[in-house]
C-alpha cells in the first residue's frame, strides 16, 4: 500500500478502477474550435464560431446538495480522471488542466450542456488523481 502512494501512475490506475466500480461514464467537453488562418471572414469577425467535443472518460457525474423548488439540481459535480486530462494536456494546444477548462465552452452530459463555474485539483500524496468541476445549468433564454 505504501508503494501505490508514492507512484502517481499507480495512484492514478487506482483512481481509474474506483471510478469504474462507481458507474464511470463518459462526457463531451465542449472547446472552440482551432481559427482558420488566412480566412477574411474569420480575420473580419464575420465567420460563426465553431466548437469541437472532445471526449473525457472515465467520470463520475452527481448531484450537489443544493436543490431548487420543484426538486431540481442547481448545481453539479463532475470528478474527472487525471489520467484522460492529461492525454489533452500532452499537445502543444493546452499547456495545463486550467488552460483546458478555462478554454472550454461547456460540458455536454446526456445533451445538456452545462457551464463549468470551478476547477480543482484532488490529490494525494503530492499527486492529481482527479479534477472537480463545479458545473451549472445553462441559463436559459427567455421566450
Amino acid at each position: 500500500m505504501t508503494q501505490t502512494a508514492r507512484s502517481p501512475i499507480a495512484l492514478r490506475r487506482a483512481a481509474d478502477a474506483l471510478f469504474s466500480s462507481a458507474g464511470a461514464r463518459s462526457v463531451m467537453l465542449r472547446i472552440p474550435a482551432p481559427a482558420i488562418p488566412g480566412d477574411p471572414a474569420e480575420q473580419l469577425g464575420l465567420a460563426t464560431p465553431q466548437f469541437q467535443d472532445i471526449q473525457l472518460s472515465p467520470v463520475v457525474f452527481r448531484n450537489a446538495a443544493t436543490q431548487s423548488a420543484e426538486g431540481k439540481a442547481l448545481r453539479r459535480d463532475l470528478i474527472v480522471s487525471a489520467s484522460a486530462v492529461e492525454s489533452l494536456t500532452g499537445s502543444a494546444k493546452f499547456a495545463s488542466a486550467d488552460a483546458l477548462f478555462a478554454s472550454a465552452f461547456g460540458v455536454l452530459v446526456d445533451d445538456a450542456l452545462l457551464t463549468i463555474t470551478a476547477a480543482t485539483e484532488l490529490e494525494a500524496g503530492g499527486a492529481v488523481y482527479a479534477y472537480r468541476l463545479a458545473l451549472r445549468e445553462a441559463i436559459q433564454n427567455a421566450p
